[in-house]
């Protein structure tokens, strides 16, 4: 069974990155999910698909799952680039943009 090894990504509502520094460890799903006729629920008996692992480094996850013989998928994330801003910039004399009220 493979696994997949991911760093956190940040919510939607969220600007700044706390939280996103922690790997997790997922296995792939070994059945497909069905739906239960009365409730409408979906479930599978595939209890491997509850377990999250998480690891403080990449490292450590990676260790994990070499150890246990477990062949994973590794995803880098995305490299973040902060531009900082200037509020004053707004009202700067020969701004490039327009403005809008």
């Amino acid at each position: 069974m493979r696994a997949r090894i991911f760093q956190q990504p940040r919510t939607v509502t969220q600007s700044g990155t706390a939280n996103t520094s922690k790997w997790s460890l997922e296995w792939a799903p070994a059945e497909q999910r069905h739906q239960d006729a009365l409730m409408g629920w979906f479930g599978s008996g595939d209890t491997q698909a509850q377990v999250h692992l998480h690891f403080d480094t990449k490292e450590e996850a990676v260790a994990y799952a070499e150890k246990a013989g477990v062949a994973y998928d590794l995803e880098l994330p995305p490299i973040r680039v902060h531009k900082p801003k200037v509020y004053a910039d707004n009202f700067k004399y020969g701004r490039v943009e327009n403005w809008t009220h």
